[in-house]
């Protein structure tokens, strides 16, 4: 994979795999190994200081797409930025044609670079601490993380929120902001993601119904759960190797490593790789996944090809896989996955259908569907980083088309709900029970294909929670609040 380097103190170069909604690289210094990535230097067209007016920025950000974006035959000629009041309305305009194609689902914006620099680093975000889904009437916690406002407070999966307010007197039910607001009106009443914004919340859950007030801190994501996120679950007489990855963020990396070698270590040959909110992120993580379930794969086995659009064929390149020392040699995998898994999580799922074939299976719901991923082009002065869809992915076979999600790519598909009144990794909730199912060739519904996810469902009629302007750790981790 092309790992790209900063460039100069204007316009910096990163590749990535983004969430459902955007974004997700490393830091510009710091491009990553891994996989058989090569750091190159690609050169952009040079850019030149300038005052951040809307309008430079606009213009800038056109620029940017005319050169690397991955579809230019659906840019339009000329395009008026006066009427756009926003750098981020403008590019939405641009990519629209894309967007209508279900090629770039808002894959293309503008984000802070400090932020997102923060984010692949240490996973550093501001909130309450979980992560939220919903239903037409209802909201529920799927998942809370360690060190949190909302672990502080004993939330966690499977706690539902009735209301939110300022204050106790201020209490509004979310059923009422529903029907009356939409989702985005539970987002609003959930408040800015700054640190100190308090809120009070009503909350049901096993131990009964009670009002909790949280305050939105700084906190550092754990990709890989203290708890439950790397584990071996015992079905029978076999051992079953289970991971959770929340997200693709650089720190995620030793906690892999330690969780294979424990695997390799005790023999274990069959694993469930739960991606089911991972929205994507960096490619060295990807590529390090991919290595750690690699081997029994050689060094000139294909792990994916990266193609960028003809004028930049110059940057192609062929991924190998790279066995590492905690690497294990899989029979099976069972990758549970929702319509919140996306880019990254999707690269290493179908870079495994050309080796395992029906021995690496989708179970839960069809995938969010983004085989092609973004660079990074900064300009510095403004704290601008443009997300730009710049290159398409594919596995050994070419198979790379996935923009309607992975159901209809899979050679074994297991439909399965997402059951929130269990813990992540308990052998009895439904998504993880039937990863088990599948290992051990029992039988189950295929999901159906075609049609797409059009929005982060998860199960039934749920969906994860999203604003419509994401941050960088709500674009990677959906439903993070």
């Amino acid at each position: 994979m092309k790992r790209f380097n900063c460039l100069n103190s204007t316009v910096a170069l990163a590749a990535m795999l983004s969430a459902c909604s955007g974004g997700g690289s490393g830091s510009v210094s710091q491009p990553g190994g891994g996989g058989g990535g090569v750091a190159v230097t690609p050169t952009p067209t040079a850019t030149t200081a300038a005052a951040c007016s809307v309008r430079d920025r606009q213009d800038w950000a056109a620029a940017q797409l005319r050169e690397w974006y991955l579809f230019p035959e659906t840019l339009p000629a000329t395009l008026d930025p006066a009427p756009y009041s926003t750098v981020d309305a403008y590019v939405d305009a641009l990519t629209a044609t894309a967007r209508a194609q279900r090629r770039d689902r808002f894959f293309t914006y503008v984000t802070s670079i400090a932020e997102e620099n923060a984010f692949y680093a240490s996973g550093s975000s501001a909130g309450f601490g979980f992560r939220l889904s919903y239903e037409p009437t209802r909201v529920f916690v799927s998942e809370a993380f360690e060190g949190t406002a909302a672990s502080g407070a004993s939330i966690d999966r499977g706690a539902e929120i009735l209301a939110i307010g300022t204050s106790s007197a201020s209490l509004r039910s979310v059923s009422s902001i529903l029907s009356s607001e939409g989702s985005a009106g539970v987002t609003n009443a959930l408040g800015p993601s700054t640190p100190g914004t308090t809120r009070v919340l009503r909350v049901a859950d096993a131990n009964g119904t009670r009002e909790v007030t949280l305050a939105k801190t700084d906190y550092a994501l754990t990709p890989v759960s203290s708890r439950y996120g790397a584990k071996i679950i015992n079905d029978g007489a076999k051992k079953v190797g289970y991971v959770n990855l929340r997200t693709f963020i650089s720190t995620a990396d030793p906690a892999l490593r330690a969780a294979f070698a424990d695997f390799r270590a005790q023999g274990v040959t069959e694993f469930i790789i739960d991606f089911r909110y991972n929205g994507g992120g960096l490619v060295s993580i990807a590529d390090l996944m991919g290595n750690l379930l690699g081997r029994n794969r050689s060094t000139s086995d294909v792990f994916s090809y990266t193609t960028f659009r003809a004028s930049k064929s110059v940057n192609n390149e062929t991924t190998y896989f790279s066995p590492q020392p905690q690497s294990v040699a899989p029979v099976k995998i069972a990758f549970i996955g929702t319509g919140g898994t996306a880019s990254a999580s999707e690269l290493v799922m179908n870079s495994f259908i050309p080796y395992l074939h029906a021995n690496a299976a989708l179970i839960g719901a069809n995938t969010y569907g983004k085989p092609v991923g973004q660079i990074a082009i900064d300009r510095t002065q403004c704290d601008d980083r443009l997300r730009v869809i710049a290159f398409a992915l594919e596995n050994a076979a070419h198979q790379g088309t996935y923009y309607n999600g992975l159901a209809g790519t899979m050679e074994a598909t297991c439909q399965a709900a997402d059951d929130v009144t269990r813990p992540l990794g308990d052998p009895l909730e439904a998504s993880t029970r039937t990863a088990l199912d599948y290992l051990a060739g029992r039988s189950c519904t295929r999901l159906a294909t075609g049609g797409g996810q059009g929005a982060l469902s998860v199960s039934n009629r749920r969906e994860l929670l999203i604003p419509e302007r994401p941050s960088t750790a709500q674009r990677e981790t959906p439903g993070l609040f």
